[in-house]
This record gives structure tokens, sequence and C-alpha cells, in this order.
């Protein structure tokens, strides 16, 4: 696919994805979250999961702060992105449900000061992903920059609701695939089915 088609054809896939995400009916998106969540504190959790990557959520992306509170309690931490410039990598600071948070990009709140940390796990939102594990964004390339600045690679753990599956996002050199992909239909490991194939 031509670069410009690519660009065209997935902008056209978030915008379709995103809306059908803000139409589902209220008690269809509760229960697949609930979902999701179960099977992330299933599988996901640790006695100490350490330092965990989490987001906050945005256009009706799976709500993770149940989860952030649970990695909490069972003593691991908690870090949110901060939007440092457009086309450069995410900051990540401490959160607590007491830290002081500021608006940001599109009005996503994030820590308002704090040290620059380096998470163990990434919890990571999807508009949409494919077969081969990566993961569509809505185009700012953050994460995939983040992931390539970072001098040791967390386990990263895409979230996302499972009518967002595609065929293919045309996956581009620059495209970082998701160790594990959770939705409300179950988790799969791409992590081992890579080590599987070689």
């Amino acid at each position: 696919m031509a670069p410009s088609d690519l660009a065209a054809w997935r902008k056209a896939e978030r915008e379709r994805l995103v809306a059908a995400r803000r139409a589902m009916p209220a008690a269809t998106h509760r229960a697949a979250s609930a979902e999701i969540a179960r099977l992330l504190l299933a599988h996901f959790m640790p006695a100490n999961p350490g330092l965990v990557g989490c987001y906050w959520p945005f256009r009706r992306e799976f709500d993770c702060l149940p989860v952030m509170r649970r990695i909490i309690d069972l003593g691991g931490e908690v870090a949110l992105p901060v939007v440092i410039r457009p086309r450069h990598p995410l900051e990540f600071r401490r959160w607590t449900p007491e830290t002081l948070m500021a608006k940001g990009v599109w009005d996503i709140p994030f820590p308002a000061d704090g040290p620059p940390l380096q998470p163990t796990t990434l919890l990571i939102p999807l508009v949409g992903f494919d077969a081969a594990g990566f993961r569509l964004g809505y185009g700012g390339g953050f994460y995939d920059r983040t992931l390539a600045a970072m001098p040791h690679r967390p386990r990263t753990w895409g979230v996302g609701f499972e009518f967002s599956r595609l065929e293919t996002i045309h996956p581009q050199p620059y495209d970082v695939p998701m160790d594990h992909i959770v939705t409300e239909a179950g988790l799969i490991n791409f992590a081992e089915s890579a080590r599987e194939r070689s």
C-alpha cells in the first residue's frame, strides 16, 4: 500500500473504530470492561507487579483506573504518560489516587510533577490491533517512539475491545508489536508465539 493510501486508510479506520467504541451501549461497555479487568488481574498481576505504566481513559477506552488501584494495593507502583512535545517519546511519572493532576493533550490528565520513571510493564490502549500483535493508535506515534527510545524495553500489554480486531494494520518499520493483547474475548500472548517461531 502506498504511503498516502496507508495514511488515508489508517485515518478512516481510526475514525470508524473510535465511533464504534463511543456508540457501545453502556451495559455492553461495562460488561466488556469488567471482563478485561478480570483477565488482566488473572493473567498479569504477580504478587508484586513492580512499576506499571498505565493510561488515563479517553474516548471510552477501557477504564484501567480500578486496575491501577489494584496494582498499588498489591504493593506495586503506577506511572502515567506525559506528552512532552509532539513527535517525542512519552515521559512517565508516578501516580497515586492523591497525585496532583494537570491537563495535557486532548485534556487528558497527567501527574503535574515528579521525576521521569522507567516502567517495567506498560498497559497501552488500542484503537485497533491485528493478528500479528501490531497496534493501531491515534496516529501520533507516541508509544512507538517511546518503546524505541527506552534503554530496557518493558513488557507491553495492548488493551482494547474485541471489535477492534483487524486482519492487518499494514505495519511499517516503525510500528512496534505488543507482547500481549487483552480484549473481553481473551488474552493473546504474542511474545510466546515469537519465541516459539525463533
